[in-house]
């Protein structure tokens, strides 16, 4: 059966559409009172690994807001997981992941076998969402980026500066490219299965690649990035997200991806300029201005889409919405898209 609402799917075809398709990143989840009731009662990884509340958190945001797609709620850090480290997950504080990988051993002891079924969890919840949406609108399914991952495998825990990370690099080349490519293989796999399973769009989030210089990019982040994009393009279109690394748009533009993800840090001319005609841009308003007025966000809306035209675009926020975004300002920021028309 066909999907209602394709707008979304139509935007990475690069199909001319009346309005871009909207949807925010974490849009599942912690500003929704619904969401809280849950995680009230539910642990983190409780909520993640249960089909049903995965599923039930998905919907939440498309009954209540009106996206025009649903992305899974997972994490990204299930594949760091399902290669055999314990991750942790404090409510406010973020993640801990107490024995960090350190030397080959480490790299060696790392599961990449039976990938689809040690994340089963995230598959099923993938295809009990898709019937329940019944063909409403997409579902987007995601990975974390390999450079991303790597980040909290080798640092532990979040960081401002990812030292440590950025030092296991630079000091270990060799030993960082054999985790950066083993992280890839799985996230292959995932992707794939996640596909099979019923989603219609995957994305990668590759949250801390804007810690890399343009070199170190194209060192560590890039060539997994295009890696995996080449190998699940086949499988569902892909939405690559290197937030802050706006100076890869040229090299992702002319990728196998079908869309890109760029935060606030770039102007639409620029981004448009830079990534060229073939790809689709995502992005990029700053969730912190969800915080301003219902009629400031749409004003601001109109002129982010009036900048970046109606094609080959998909409004989102450049990076995800936080916890005291008030419903009914996240409302409004879809409301303001759908409601777009050119003057």
């Amino acid at each position: 059966m066909s999907l209602q609402n394709d707008l979304l799917l139509k935007a990475l075809r690069g199909e001319d559409v009346s309005r871009p398709p909207v949807w925010m990143m974490r849009q599942a989840g912690r500003y929704l009172p619904d969401y809280i009731k849950l995680r009230n009662r539910y642990d983190f990884f409780t909520r993640v690994q249960t089909p049903e509340l995965a599923c039930e958190i998905t919907l939440q945001p498309v009954d209540q807001v009106g996206v025009d797609a649903a992305i899974i709620f997972s994490d990204i850090l299930v594949i760091p997981q399902a290669m055999g480290m314990t991750v942790l997950m404090e409510e406010g504080k973020g993640p801990l992941l107490p024995e960090v990988i350190k030397n080959q051993a480490d790299i060696d002891a790392l599961i990449t076998t039976e990938v689809e079924d040690r994340l089963s969890y995230v598959t099923a919840a993938l295809s009990l969402t898709k019937k329940e949406l019944n063909n409403r609108v997409p579902l987007i399914g995601f990975a974390g980026a390999p450079w991303t991952l790597l980040c909290y495998m080798v640092e532990g825990k979040g960081s401002k500066t990812f030292e440590k990370a950025k030092q296991f690099c630079f000091t270990q080349p060799e030993l960082a490219h054999a985790l950066l490519q083993k992280i890839t293989d799985v996230t292959i796999l995932y992707l794939k299965a996640q596909a099979k399973a019923g989603a219609d769009v995957l994305q990668v989030f590759d949250s801390w690649s804007g810690m890399l210089s343009p070199h170190d990019f194209k060192t560590f982040a890039q060539p997994y990035l295009i890696q995996i994009a080449d190998a699940v393009s086949p499988h569902a279109p892909v939405i690559l997200f290197p937030k802050g690394s706006w100076y890869a748009l040229t090299d992702i533009g002319n990728s196998s991806a079908a869309g890109i993800g760029i935060d606030w840090s770039i102007t639409p001319e620029m981004a448009r300029k830079m990534a060229g005609n073939n790809i689709t841009i995502q992005g990029n308003f700053d969730p912190a201005k969800l915080l301003t007025s219902p009629t400031q966000i749409k004003k601001e809306v109109t002129e982010m889409i009036d900048a970046f035209g109606t094609t080959r675009y998909i409004a989102n926020l450049g990076h995800g919405i936080t916890p005291n975004v008030p419903v009914d300002h996240a409302k409004a920021f879809v409301d303001a898209v759908k409601e777009y028309s050119r003057k």
